[in-house]
């Protein structure tokens, strides 16, 4: 029973800190970013099995989180605000080809970071071109170009 609290716990301890820390995708990691998972799985790796490194062990953790994150799911379903909690909503960042200062900063994205992805994705060169940018809850930055 001691394996499945800790499991629990960690499951949601890991999943504030995730949506604590902001949104990115894996395309956005740093080496920081990389090393600091590293760290962190094998952090939770300890925290998990304690002493008991059991087959039995490992495949009740795997059971607890998966059905926790299934649990999660439908709760979401029933309770969309929860949804909104845990997932984020989306922010502009960018709205009529003018930056929103306060919300590239409660983002913690950069201006360079959102014109990077113009570039890549819609072919763009400068914020004038750009009508809109919304980094949405997933961690991905929408880029709707400016009609021209």
């Amino acid at each position: 029973m001691e394996s499945v609290i800790r499991g629990a716990a960690i499951y949601f301890v890991l999943l504030i800190a995730l949506r604590l820390s902001g949104r990115r995708t894996v395309a956005q990691m740093t080496p920081f970013d990389l090393v600091l998972l590293l760290i962190i799985a094998e952090t939770t790796q300890q925290a998990l099995l304690g002493d008991d490194f059991s087959l039995i062990n490992a495949a009740l953790l795997i059971i607890v989180l998966f059905s926790l994150d299934i649990g999660l799911s439908y709760v979401k379903q029933w309770a969309p605000r929860i949804g909104r909690i845990i997932d984020g909503t989306p922010t502009v960042l960018i709205s009529d080809g003018k930056p929103d200062l306060r919300a590239f900063a409660r983002a913690r994205v950069s201006l360079e970071d959102v014109l990077t992805t113009a570039r890549v994705e819609q072919g763009l060169e400068r914020l004038d071109q750009i009508k809109s940018a919304v980094l949405e809850a997933d961690g991905a930055v929408s880029i709707i170009p400016r009609e021209t």
